[in-house]
């Protein structure tokens, strides 16, 4: 840099030590919990929202490695810049991270969905109206960097497979998908979690749909050569993160809903006012990455075995 290394250790000498709670900045994180009600656990809901963000941010990160090719470090240790060609064993590791923290969440939900009084639950809920799951901008961007943007549309409105879509990346997000989830099914009208969930991100997701359509996930995955799109492995963690983005993290959330919101008298609706009973099973909305890595069984029965087993619970409950 320029400077005198005798400068930096007198000013090391000088410093004072780091500790882990400064690191982490413990003290700041301990104090992000701040319940509506004087329900306990309430606090239970928040923090495993505020845990399934962090989870979030690390995939985000894993993905921002891949789809800008990966860091190439040198025999010293030092950052040489960013490779432009992706090697097919760092591509496989991200993404092995990235199912790992999925996992990990979908594992741990079952810790809320248990550790949380139904009554309680009914009733701090309705202090919340109308903030919604449905409104984490981060899970929205992690499918916008796992694939191309025509696979996240509504599913009438998809073209065939193999069909070139020539479609804007603005035309496309006025049809995703969970758009419809967040619509009232009589009068068509987007509820007010959808609208305030579009004025905070729609710009910020189009221009993010915009910078990753040459180098989402599916598109890194193209431009391997063939013999690499054949390796075992990484076919095997593309597969595993479709499963884990579209059929099992959905699925826990239909579960937990079926846990709290359905009865005998009637479902009650979700804070957002989203529709959950067709929004979140995977076997309604068929939403697959990476359909041309599974065959036609598969894609006939996609999701359909645990949604089948939730529907059974849901039915006893009710009836």
């Amino acid at each position: 840099m320029g400077q005198d290394i005798n400068a930096y250790l007198d000013g090391l000498l000088l410093s004072n030590y780091l500790t882990y709670w400064d690191y982490v900045h413990l003290d700041t994180l301990l104090t992000l919990q701040h319940p509506k009600t004087d329900f306990p656990d309430e606090e239970i809901f928040i923090m495993y929202h505020q845990i399934t963000e962090l989870y979030f941010k690390l995939s985000l990160n894993e993905f921002d490695q891949i789809c800008r090719n990966g860091r190439v470090i040198g025999e010293n240790g030092h950052n040489q810049g960013w490779n432009v060609h992706l090697q097919p064993a760092f591509f496989t590791e991200r993404l092995r991270r990235i199912n790992s923290y999925f996992e990990a969440l979908t594992k741990s939900f079952e810790i809320m969905v248990q550790g949380m009084e139904k009554d309680q639950f009914l009733k701090f809920r309705m202090a919340l109206l109308p903030a919604s799951g449905f409104q984490s901008a981060q899970y929205r961007m992690i499918e916008i960097a796992s694939t191309d943007m025509a696979r996240l549309i509504q599913k009438d409105l998809r073209q065939t497979e193999g069909e070139k879509d020539n479609r804007s990346i603005e035309e496309m997000f006025e049809s995703i998908y969970w758009k419809q989830g967040a619509t009232e099914a009589a009068s068509g009208k987007k509820t007010l979690t959808l609208n305030q969930f579009e004025e905070k991100y729609s710009a910020r997701l189009i221009q993010m749909a915009r910078d990753y359509a040459p180098k989402n996930i599916w598109q890194k995955y193209l431009g391997l050569s063939v013999e690499d799109q054949k390796d075992p492995e990484l076919v095997r963690q593309l597969r595993q993160l479709d499963v884990n983005v579209n059929v099992n993290w959905p699925l826990q959330h239909y579960k937990s809903a079926v846990r709290y919101l359905a009865s005998k008298e009637g479902d009650a609706p979700a804070t957002g006012g989203t529709n959950w009973q067709k929004y979140l099973p995977p076997r309604l909305q068929l939403r697959v990455f990476y359909p041309s890595l599974w065959s036609e069984e598969e894609l006939k029965n996609w999701g359909r075995g645990w949604v089948e087993e939730v529907l059974v619970d849901h039915i006893k409950v009710k009836g």
